[in-house]
């Protein structure tokens, strides 16, 4: 049904309606206050939350809010655009031409004679071709933002470095190195260098995460189920305890894991299980 629904608007409405925000685009930044005054700078911030309020409206499986992130995106994008053309760097005209061409070049098995028959081989034809157009000068890691979180910039170095060869032969040897990771880590703990015990945390976690990779799990999907699971039980706990009176800095680990254990009992909503 959504598929159809999706079906009714034809490219030439779709293409009207994209105008329509460029023509309103064009008219707020020669008359609203705040619209004129806006730049680079001071929207990337403002890019940065309304990338993350679109992927909460994906984590909650909720379409209609991911629509209107989604044309909270495009606002910003367009809004990027109107700019670079008032400066004379670019336009959206540009943007999307650009764009078309980085795609069509990096889809050679579809828009040129290049097999490639499972998703594994174009992601490796992918990055070669990113080489190529670079001049084959840039490092394979040099397309990873340095703002990534941490957590998903680990997983998109392995990712590239796995596009190149660098990777386990068998999937299973990356539990020997998790393994040896976490006994370098008892021996910086039992060290107490808290320097040392930080770097061979890091190296832990790094090598959980190539583990999630290797087995086609998502650590940031897989991590953020877990902070949801958490966070419900931690409420009930908290619940519970404020129904009954009583004050949880008050209770003993013993008596706040009963509760725990009961808010475990509980089917997880559909959210959780995502």
């Amino acid at each position: 049904m959504n598929y159809e629904l999706r079906k009714m608007h034809t490219t030439e409405e779709k293409l009207h309606e994209f105008g329509h925000l460029l023509e309103i685009m064009t008219e707020l930044r020669t008359k609203c206050p705040w619209d004129m005054e806006q730049t680079f700078e001071s929207l990337r911030t403002l890019t940065i939350e309304e990338t993350y309020e679109l992927a909460d409206a994906i984590i909650r499986d909720d379409k209609k809010e991911i629509r209107k992130e989604l044309g909270d995106i495009l606002l910003h994008i367009v809004f990027y655009a109107e700019i670079g053309s008032e400066t004379g760097d670019f336009d959206i005209y540009e943007v999307c031409k650009g764009l078309c061409e980085k795609l069509i070049y990096r889809h050679p098995h579809i828009f040129a004679d290049v097999e490639a028959n499972n998703s594994e081989t174009v992601m490796q034809n992918w990055e070669t071709l990113k080489l190529k157009e670079k001049g084959g000068n840039n490092s394979v890691l040099a397309g990873v933002p340095n703002s990534l979180p941490a957590l998903i910039k680990a997983h998109r170095i392995q990712d590239k470095a796995r596009s190149v060869g660098f990777d386990w032969e068998h999937r299973e040897q990356v539990w020997g190195k998790v393994q040896e990771e976490i006994n370098e880590l008892k021996t910086e703990i039992d060290a107490m260098d808290k320097d040392k015990m930080e770097a061979e945390f890091g190296d832990l976690l790094f090598s959980i995460i190539n583990a999630a990779r290797l087995y086609d799990i998502n650590p940031e999907n897989a991590l953020e189920r877990t902070n949801r699971k958490f966070i419900s039980r931690f409420n009930y706990l908290e619940s519970k305890t404020i129904s009954e009176g009583i004050d949880l800095k008050q209770m003993s680990l013993a008596e706040m894991d009963v509760i725990w254990d009961e808010a475990k009992r509980i089917p997880p909503t559909p959210e959780e299980e995502k």
